[in-house]
């Protein structure tokens, strides 16, 4: 059998090199000092499934429809799509105000309702495989004017107009499709006032529990939920201590015997730890209120580089557009795949990246370019071929995550490893029970800050039960492929 005898940018890395116990990996060409960090995983002990949490908020339709980034969301393996400033900044699709544009219209009357370009971008995501988060609500406004984040003058009508929307899109009212959506979310951020919302606390409530009374009784098996909440309250020492605004909604949701199917919340952090232990008391806030068959969504969240919003709200110019640079760069993809893993060790039921589309939040320029984030996400995507989670040990540093996996086949192990920020470390991952007779060949794809793609480099042989020692700088991003190498 012929193996290469040096690998794509080996001149960058080190030399490939050939060794039947270990394989040592130059990914920055920087030499590794001794003692590495020893981490250990038993590719013959399953220790869970690794979850596909990998969410995103809005479809692959952007920039008045210039711009199509299906393949490219079709290659992140995205589960589920939640819908929310979609075609911002000038939202002319699934907001209210823009399927149901006079209020004053009957929504029992198909000829009150504009369709037709939301029918067009729901389409699209469904062409991608994820399934859909409907938001019924409107997108935040940030100007001075506000036009749609004010209270409906009418809640009842508002809830008859939410239905009208969803008999469309599930049960093909009114020249509609068929689409099936499970979820739909009453509003977002309501405490964000006025960005979102112009009324009292007392009005959001009863526009809630006033809507999800009335769609649960029409379609009982829909899971209709919210609020949304950007801010949820004080979390110390990992409990939630909720905020007034949510003490008071979950006295309205229960004085109203309204539905909370699942329970949405948003995170902005530069801590990829902290979405982890919020999940958790989020949860453990939830099974206390008497809402354990609630499900918990984290479908707003993102890096706030420095935990500051002060550039991207207050600033313009080169430091917003750096502070941006941050979040879509290699400190941005570390956070991100930090988080996506971290949150493999909570009950956490589903999570929304915002955004994958190509606004300034997302995962690509506004000309459709793939952003690092991008990068980070399409490993986290092949992580989820292997999706039997494996038992791995060693002293992972702060801010710094692993989860490795295997498919059911027993042809494939793979290694997702994100660091954050810390002085550059040695390590040693060794595999041991590997799924095949013999040696194995090794892809390693790593995300860092001097390359605008991510480095590839293949590696051969690597022996049953032997290891790879890397050197883990930060911020960055490593993903290994093992597959045995066949005769």
């Amino acid at each position: 059998m012929s193996r290469p005898t040096q690998c794509p940018g080996a001149s960058r890395w080190g030399s490939c090199g050939r060794r039947l116990g270990a394989v040592v990996l130059l990914l920055w060409g920087t030499a590794l000092g001794a003692g590495p960090l020893e981490f250990a995983i038993d590719c013959g002990r399953i220790a869970g499934t690794i979850r596909a949490l990998n969410g995103g908020n809005n479809g692959p339709a952007g920039s008045g429809g210039t711009v199509d980034l299906t393949p490219e969301q079709r290659s992140l393996r995205i589960p589920l799509t939640r819908l929310h400033d979609s075609a911002w900044p000038y939202p002319d699709i699934v907001d209210i105000h823009a399927v149901f544009p006079d209020l004053q219209a009957d929504p029992a009357r198909p000829e009150s309702y504009q369709f037709g370009l939301t029918d067009d971008y729901l389409r699209a995501i469904t062409n991608t495989g994820a399934r859909i988060v409907y938001r019924l609500g409107e997108s935040i406004e940030h100007a001075a004017r506000k036009r749609y984040v004010n209270p409906p003058a009418d809640p009842e009508r508002w809830a008859a107009i939410c239905e009208g929307v969803i008999r469309h899109y599930n049960e093909g009212w009114a020249d509609g499709l068929r689409l099936g959506i499970q979820y739909w979310e009453i509003w977002n951020e309501p405490e964000n006032q006025p960005a979102m919302w112009t009324g009292t606390a007392a009005q959001f409530h009863r526009l809630y529990t006033t809507t999800a009374v009335r769609l649960k009784r029409r379609w009982p098996a829909l899971k209709i939920g919210g609020p949304s909440l950007g801010h949820q309250g004080e979390f110390r020492e990992g409990r939630l201590n909720p905020s007034p605004f949510l003490k008071e909604f979950v006295t309205a949701v229960r004085t109203a015997g309204a539905p909370l199917d699942f329970f949405s919340w948003h995170l902005y952090t530069d801590d990829p730890a902290e979405p982890a232990r919020r999940a958790r008391a989020v949860r453990n806030w939830l099974d206390a209120e008497g809402w354990s068959r609630s499900e918990s969504h984290l479908n707003e969240w993102n890096y706030l580089p420095d935990n500051d919003w002060t550039p991207m709200i207050r600033s313009q110019g080169a430091v917003r557009e750096a502070w941006y640079a941050r979040q879509g760069g290699t400190e941005g993809a570390a956070f991100a795949i930090g988080t996506l893993l971290g949150l493999q060790e909570t009950a956490l039921d589903a999570a929304n990246y915002y955004s994958a589309d190509n606004q300034p939040f997302g995962l690509f320029s506004l000309h459709g370019t793939p952003k690092k984030t991008y990068h980070g996400f399409r490993m986290f995507a092949d992580l989820l071929t292997t999706p039997q989670r494996l038992e791995l040990r060693g002293p992972l540093p702060a801010k710094s995550f692993a989860v490795a996996g295997r498919n059911p086949a027993g042809t494939a192990v793979t290694l997702l490893i994100s660091r954050m920020d810390g002085a550059p470390l040695a390590s040693r991952w060794a595999f041991s029970h590997l799924p095949w007779a013999g040696s194995s060949r090794a892809t390693i794809r790593a995300i860092d800050s001097s390359h605008e793609l991510p480095l590839e480099s293949v590696r051969e042989s690597l022996a049953k039960d032997g290891s790879l020692e890397l050197e883990l700088r930060a911020p960055s991003v490593v993903l290994i492929q093992l597959s045995p190498i066949l005769p």
